[in-house]
Order: C-alpha cells, then sequence, then structure tokens
C-alpha cells in the first residue's frame, strides 16, 4: 500500500510552481503553497516553472514565465517566428507552443467545466470534437495599419501582446499562405501613398475565388492611391479593393467586374455571396464541416418545419432548406434579412429548395408571445453572437413553467446550439435543462480557431414529451 508521503508531489525548491491547468486565455494556472492561485503566461500544464509576477491580487496573481525546470510533453515549437513572450511578440496566436490536439482537449474541457460550473449542466455525449487544418485557415482578419516615423516603415499586422502597438509581422501562418505573401507588398503600397498617415485598417475576407481587401481610409483617396490600388490588384492576381470611408454599411467596390465573392457549401450544392464586411465564419474548412453536423445532429426530416434562429445571411437556412419541409429564418436585422431573401433567390434559382421565409425580429428582446405567434416548429438551429441567445431561453422556460401562454403551441422536440461562447452557452443551457424541460443529450468542441483561446462548440437539446 502507498504511504502518503511516498504518493505526494515532491516539495519543490523556493519559488518553484507546479502548473496543473490552462485558461481561457491560454496561461497556466498554478497555485502557490498557501492556495493563492497564480497565472503564468506562456506556462503549460504538468511543467515546473519560475515565473516574474506582474500583477498581485488578493486572491491571484499574474506571472510571466521566466524559466522551464521540467518541460511538458504537449510543448512543441512554435511555426511562427513572431509568436512568443518577448517585446513586439504578436498577439494574433496565444497556443502555438501547445500541441494542437492539446489545444483541442483545453477547449473541450473549458467547454465541459463552463456547463459544470455554471449552470450544473452535464452533456449525456460528449461529441468528438470538430477539427480542421491547423494552419493557413484564417480567410478572414482585420488587419491594423500603422506608419512609423522612427522606423521609416509602415506596420500591417495583429496588435502586439497586451499592447496596442502593431506587431512587425513579416509573415502569418494562421491566414492563407498568398495572404501572408501579400503583407510587405502591402507595406510597401501604403509607404507609397498620399494617404500614409490616414488609412488605419486593412479587413480581409476570402472567398473560394476572390480576395478582398477593405482599406478603410479618414480621408477621401487622391486619384494617384487609386491608380497604386489598381496596380497592385493586377500585380496580384485575384486581389479585389474595396474601399470602407466611414462605417461599414459605407463599403464598396473600387473597381466593378470580375469573380465574386462568394463561398460554397458543395455538399448541398449552395452558394452564398457575401460582402467583405459581413459576418461569416473565419474558417471556410470547418464551417462546412459544421453546417453538415449541424444538420444531421438536428436530424431533420421532410416533414419538418425549422426555425433558423440568428440565421445570418442564411449559411444554416438554406442548407436547412434542402431537406425540411419549411424553414424560417429569423435575424435582427432588416438589411440582412434582404441579403438573405437575395441568396434564397439565387440558389432557388439553380436547384429545389423547400420554402423558405426570413423575418427580422428584436432577438435579444424575445417575449412568450412573439415565440407562440412563430408558430410550431420540430426542430430548431440557434447561432447567436457571444452574447448567446438569453431572451430566447427564458422565453422557452416561461411557455414551459406557464403552459396557459402557450394555448396550443408546441416546443420543438430538439435544438442545436451553436455557440461561440461557452460561457453564454452555459447560462442559456441552464434555462433550457432546469426551467424549459430539455436535457441536453450531447455536446462538444469546434476548433474553429486554431492557435487562438477562442472556443466554439455545439450543444443537443432534447424533449421527452
Amino acid at each position: 500500500m502507498t504511504g502518503e508521503n511516498e504518493s505526494a508531489a515532491p516539495e519543490l525548491p523556493e519559488g518553484w510552481l507546479r502548473v496543473d491547468a490552462l485558461d481561457i486565455e491560454a496561461q497556466g494556472v498554478a497555485r502557490r503553497a498557501d492556495g493563492k492561485v497564480v497565472f503564468i503566461d506562456g506556462a503549460l500544464p504538468t511543467e515546473v516553472v519560475s515565473a516574474k509576477v506582474t500583477r498581485r491580487k488578493n486572491n491571484w496573481e499574474q506571472a510571466q514565465l521566466i524559466e522551464i525546470h521540467s518541460e511538458s510533453s504537449q510543448r512543441v515549437r512554435p511555426r511562427c517566428p513572431h509568436f512568443g513572450l518577448h517585446e513586439g511578440a504578436c498577439g494574433g496566436c496565444k497556443m502555438q507552443h501547445l500541441h494542437a490536439s492539446s489545444q483541442v482537449a483545453v477547449k473541450q474541457r473549458v467547454l465541459e467545466d463552463n456547463l459544470w460550473h455554471l449552470a450544473k449542466v452535464k452533456p449525456e455525449r460528449v461529441l468528438r470534437p470538430i477539427e480542421g487544418p491547423a494552419w493557413n485557415y484564417r480567410w478572414r482578419a482585420r488587419f491594423s495599419v500603422r506608419h512609423v516615423r522612427k522606423k521609416g516603415t509602415v506596420l500591417i499586422g495583429f496588435h502586439e501582446r497586451k499592447s496596442r502597438y502593431v506587431a512587425d509581422m513579416r509573415e502569418c501562418h494562421v491566414v492563407p499562405q498568398h495572404v501572408s505573401d501579400l503583407l510587405l507588398p502591402l507595406r510597401a503600397l501604403i509607404g507609397s501613398m498620399d494617404a500614409i498617415e490616414t488609412c488605419p485598417q486593412i479587413e480581409l475576407a476570402c472567398g473560394d475565388e476572390v480576395t478582398a481587401l477593405v482599406l478603410r481610409h479618414l480621408e477621401p483617396l487622391s486619384e494617384g492611391d487609386l491608380a497604386r490600388l489598381r496596380t497592385f490588384a493586377l500585380e496580384h492576381p485575384g486581389v479585389q479593393w474595396w474601399l470602407q470611408p466611414k462605417g461599414p454599411d459605407t463599403v464598396r467596390l473600387l473597381d466593378e467586374g470580375g469573380p465574386e465573392l462568394a463561398y460554397a457549401l458543395p455538399e448541398f450544392g449552395i452558394t452564398m455571396p457575401f460582402r467583405p464586411t459581413d459576418f461569416t465564419q473565419v474558417n471556410p474548412h470547418i464551417n462546412r464541416v459544421l453546417v453538415d453536423t449541424a444538420l444531421r445532429l438536428l436530424d431533420v426530416r421532410s416533414d419538418d418545419r425549422v426555425i433558423d434562429w440568428f440565421c445570418g445571411l442564411g449559411n444554416f437556412t438554406l442548407p436547412l432548406a434542402t431537406r425540411a419541409r419549411e424553414v424560417l429564418g429569423i435575424e435582427g436585422s432588416e438589411v440582412l434579412v434582404a441579403r438573405s431573401r437575395e441568396n434564397l433567390a439565387r440558389n432557388a434559382a439553380r436547384r429545389p429548395l423547400a420554402p423558405v421565409t426570413f423575418a427580422a425580429r428584436n432577438l435579444f428582446e424575445m417575449t412568450p408571445q412573439q415565440l407562440v405567434q412563430d408558430g410550431d416548429a420540430q426542430k430548431w438551429l440557434v447561432d447567436p453572437p457571444r452574447e448567446g441567445a438569453f431572451a430566447l431561453a427564458k422565453a422557452m422556460a416561461d411557455l414551459h413553467q406557464q403552459p396557459e401562454l402557450a394555448g396550443g403551441w408546441r416546443a420543438p422536440q430538439r435544438i442545436v446550439y451553436v455557440s461561440c461562447n461557452p460561457a453564454t452557452l452555459a447560462r442559456d443551457a441552464g434555462l433550457l435543462v432546469h426551467q424549459a424541460g430539455y436535457r441536453c443529450s450531447a455536446a462538444g468542441a469546434v476548433n474553429m480557431f486554431p492557435h487562438t483561446a477562442h472556443v466554439e462548440s455545439i450543444a443537443v437539446f432534447d424533449r421527452d414529451d
């Protein structure tokens, strides 16, 4: 029988810390002998490290890794030279030092911990994580632009770690290779422009055939600068310039013609045109798998009516229309609804689709009465922003607890909830499970953003009545 002293972890030298976990910000979590928690930037679970404290609070400290005395077997050499803890390091990624499979395990654990600790919900089945390429996956990005007079150069890239300064990026391994190859030419382009001081941002949006670059400019561009943009596009085939003088609604294409900015969902025969400032998933490879997985989990049948809440441009709505009897897509913006209708008409002209209706609602002020008015649906697809779908879940709970409000309305048999924030998913799951008559039959992580701490997930809720 193992004695207590033999089973205990060996005592560490003074000042050394043993890392037990990784938090949602990809910081190693350790505890001092007095129980005080220390969050260590750059440290990994199972490692023994020394760290320099950078911030102190009563119950916790923040620290930066100084030395690794015992290294994790899951530590890997970062692929990008701009990643790290050094001054000027790029803040676009947080986990390049951790093996890709371990990153996914961490995100799965974050999802399960949030569901349990915040909502006391435990999935009956843990889904296999949805994974895809770990590199060159990011088809959307927002690069900051800054003319640094002291260095005599223009910087284009993500911000430095924990800083408002722009990182000196010369390559990037999470965007497509052809976009990485554009970083230095873009720096030279901006450096040659009359508007060198008044172009603070370039937004990237890749389609299947087009690389759209949205130039934010604070002052009108000169004819010379417009000519420089056109020359750049000619020298880099596939690049399409869009101009943004003010807010996102002011974005316009520099020159008409050429391939359309769009992505395909080939499994469903759907093509989705979009504008570069529209919300579309950052990772098209994962999006295709996610749409297919969501519909499979929803188990849509030919006689089902389905509601797609927070439908956006129809990323899930149009594929649902290839399977269901009828689909209602609901979004908070009349502009988005109009765009969704355009995408529906375009795709319906090429292949048969079930009847689809789009409607605009304030989805953060949903009421039981509005749910009843929208009618019965056997299945729901819910894909909210980071704020989650609290009002929707609360209205469901109210109808379950006050059946007189429902009349003849019947709740959906199954809900598939796609989340980009495990905390708001957990909050809404608590309402659905504990107050609305559902059980969480499955949940799993979606690695939409490899090498970052962002946790995307998918959960299934079922009713037994």
